[in-house]
């Protein structure tokens, strides 16, 4: 089950560099491929605003 970003997300890029598959994309809010995600989490604990979950 891969981790999903919410409408909290700030865009703030520090999930980027954390995500050892490079399954985030940027953008206004930003987005995780389900496809690619290991659902290893280190994105979740590294953001700031907790928008990152669990899908």
């Amino acid at each position: 089950m891969a981790y999903v970003i919410s409408n909290d997300c700030i865009a703030c890029g520090s999930c980027i560099g954390e995500c050892p598959v490079e399954a985030i994309s940027e953008g206004e809010i930003y987005k995780i491929d389900p496809d690619v995600c290991t659902d290893c989490g280190t994105c979740a604990d590294t953001c700031p605003s907790e928008a990152i979950h669990p899908a």
